[in-house]
């Protein structure tokens, strides 16, 4: 919509309708994969994370039952060493949509992320972060966002409207070096890819299997893939602040390769696979899709 928005300030007017019809086309496109979505499944990994993982979820709850999104909060403990699962036995208590799992196959990021997506009820999720880095008010928007009829909600910390609070510079510079790495490679406008705050119909989360990166590498192989393989998506400022307690699990020194691994095998099925991982389009999409396709050339 910005592009077009774009354009019309520099365009004639007898080229408003060209650009308009291409706009309305995607438009009929997503909502032609509207429909009411059930439940919103909120995953969250945690590692020893008993400073936290308390205000997390009554924090994430509350907010959910306040705008009555109907919701479960799965979260999964990947081997905490900590009174982490103490603390998640005792909220069980006191919310009813809590779902504490263990994982007791070999940890990691990516691993307890999946744990939790094999399980969720709901039929869209959203990846929380346990620390509560990330604004459970945003967590509203994206599954009104995905009410609309978008396959993916990506949450953008840097783009108008959205935000970060001490974040570590020498990240900070990581971040915006590996994010445009990602635009360039894959030719997109999404500049927070490796952004683990984002939301899914599970029919995207599906359609992304297999999902294989065990690691904070993860954040980048379901949106990527989502990409490549045709889901929809758009984009929503969020904000991030850092954590107040316990340590961070990303260590930069052990990612970077990981983070490449997947990059080059997603990159290498947008270009090699001939479509064999595609959407599989709805006959609304199937008629549509051409005429969005014509209209661009």
């Amino acid at each position: 919509m910005r592009r077009g928005t774009f354009f019309f300030k520099r365009i004639p007017e007898a080229e408003k309708a060209f650009w308009g019809c291409c706009l309305s086309v995607d438009r009929m496109i997503v909502e032609s994969n509207t429909s009411n979505l059930r439940c919103l499944s909120v995953i969250i990994p945690a590692r020893n994370e008993q400073g936290c993982i308390a205000s997390t979820v009554e924090h994430l709850d509350l907010e959910l039952q306040l705008h009555k999104v109907p919701h479960e909060i799965v979260v999964v403990d990947d081997g905490s060493s900590d009174r982490t699962w103490e603390i998640l036995q005792d909220l069980k208590t006191r919310i009813q949509g809590l779902v504490a799992i263990q994982n007791y196959g070999s940890h990691g990021f990516g691993r307890a992320v999946i744990h939790g997506l094999d399980r969720m009820t709901g039929d869209a999720a959203v990846i929380v972060m346990a620390d509560e880095s990330d604004d459970c008010r945003d967590v509203v928007r994206y599954w009104q966002k995905l009410n609309e009829g978008w396959d993916c909600v990506f949450g953008s910390r840097f783009m108008k409207g959205g935000g970060v609070i001490d974040y570590p510079w020498l990240k900070l510079r990581l971040n915006r070096f590996a994010n445009r790495f990602l635009q360039l490679i894959f030719n997109i406008k999404l500049n927070d890819t490796t952004n683990a705050f984002k939301a899914y119909r599970k029919t995207a989360i599906d359609g992304c299997r297999p999902l294989i990166a065990p690691h904070f590498n993860l954040t980048i192989e379901i949106p990527l893939k989502a990409i490549v393989r045709g889901y929809s998506w758009t984009m929503i400022p969020v904000t991030w602040r850092n954590r107040k307690t316990g340590e961070a699990k990303l260590k930069i020194n052990e990612m970077g390769s990981r983070y490449l691994f997947i990059c080059l095998y997603v990159w290498l099925e947008k270009f090699f696979s001939r479509g064999d991982y595609m959407k599989p389009s709805t006959s609304v999409e199937r008629q549509l899709q051409p005429n969005a396709e014509r209209q661009r050339l």
